[in-house]
Formats: structure tokens, C-alpha cells, sequence
């Protein structure tokens, strides 16, 4: 199995006290798998997909990544599982302004020491990005931005894909598109893809669902 999570709690500090967000999950994600994360907003959705990230550390409970427990890690070993074994697809993209469109697609690559020029060309071609590889994210489009974001992380050669609303900012018709391009790349290199979505026409595209209700799963 490539993702485990036991028992996973978080909570946060609240005005009146603390502030349960998770409250015990469990869940597993094999390689190869896609998984969409369902809910309410406020559920725990992305307080779970950080955790899982590493972008965040849990109250108790355990996650395990590639027989890895990162949730033990400290900062510097969960940034390093990010930066080898994790690409991060986040809904505002996080693209670099100053670097062209090239460059931002093999910046989590090269900190991996895995940068493919021919395989980068490649996945901008797939993406329809041929064209505006000397470009700069501000002379893109929303749904090119989101392109560009997509081939980064998968550029990267990582086991486990998390996208957070990654079409959240796009209209349906180029969320459409840049969604069945990501699944495509997603099954030709093997990873695994978790995605927090609230649209149920998205969900119904991965294999499989499960859905967060006041920090439990459903």
C-alpha cells in the first residue's frame, strides 16, 4: 500500500478552546489509484491533505508513505519526502513570476535531481503548453497557470499526487479538459492522485470517492 493513515486527529485553537478538524481517520491509497476527497467546507478536506503533505504535522494518529511514517518526521525529513516523493497541486497554482513557463515546470524536478528535458517537453506538449514555454505565468491564462502547475508536479516523478481544488479558479468547460489531461499523465506515470474537490462531476471521474462529514469519513 502506498498511503496508510491511522487514526489521524488534528484540532486547532479556537476563540473558545480547541477546535476539532479531524477526528480519527482512516484510509488507504494504493499505487496507481485516484481518490476523491468530498465534504462540506470545514470538513477537514485540506487540513487532511496538508497533513498527508507534510505541509503540517497531526495531534496523533500516523501516516505512512511508501513504508515511510513521515507523520514522525521533523521539518527538514517531511521536506524532504515532499520534494522527492510528493508534487503538490495547489488551486492558486504557486507558479514562480519571475521564471518562465520551462523553468517552473522543472523547478521541483531539478530539487529532486530528477529534471527530464525531453520528458518536460513532453508533458508540455500533452498539456497543450508547446507554445508558451518562454512565457511567464502573468502572460498566461487561468487554465494555462494551471497547466503549467500540473506539469510541475508530475515532472517531478512523484509516487503520490495531492491536488487541492486544483480547477477550483476555471470555468467547467477548461476544468473539463485540464482535469481529463491530469488523469491521463496521472494512470501513463503510475502515481497515485488524491484530490479535494467539491464537484461532483470531478469525483465521479476517479476511481474511487469518500467523503468527510465533522472531521470523520463517510
Amino acid at each position: 500500500m502506498l498511503l496508510t493513515v491511522n487514526a489521524l486527529k488534528k484540532s486547532y485553537s479556537g476563540a473558545e478552546g480547541p477546535v476539532d478538524v479531524l477526528r480519527g481517520i482512516d484510509m488507504q491509497v494504493a499505487a496507481g489509484d485516484t481518490l476523491a476527497l468530498t465534504g462540506e467546507s470545514g470538513s477537514g478536506k485540506s487540513t487532511l491533505l496538508h497533513l498527508i503533505g507534510g505541509l503540517d504535522t497531526a495531534d496523533s494518529g500516523s501516516i505512512t508513505l511508501n513504508g515511510q511514517k513521515i507523520s514522525s518526521l521533523d521539518d527538514a525529513g517531511r521536506a524532504m519526502i515532499r520534494r522527492n516523493s510528493v508534487g503538490i497541486i495547489f488551486q492558486q497554482f504557486n507558479l514562480i513570476p519571475s521564471l518562465d513557463v520551462m523553468a517552473n515546470i522543472a523547478f521541483q524536478a531539478r530539487l529532486a535531481g530528477v529534471f527530464d528535458p525531453k520528458s518536460a517537453t513532453e508533458l508540455a506538449d500533452a498539456l497543450g503548453l508547446g507554445a508558451q514555454l518562454k512565457k511567464f505565468p502573468d502572460q498566461l491564462s487561468g487554465g494555462q497557470q494551471q497547466r503549467v502547475a500540473i506539469a510541475r508536479a508530475l515532472a517531478a516523478k512523484p509516487k503520490l499526487i495531492l491536488a487541492d481544488e486544483p480547477t477550483g479558479n476555471l470555468d467547467e468547460t477548461t476544468a473539463s479538459e485540464v482535469m481529463a489531461q491530469m488523469l491521463a499523465l496521472v494512470a501513463q506515470t503510475g502515481a497515485a492522485l488524491v484530490m479535494v474537490t467539491h464537484s461532483p462531476q470531478l469525483a465521479g471521474q476517479m476511481s474511487r470517492r469518500l467523503h468527510l462529514r465533522q472531521g470523520l469519513l463517510a
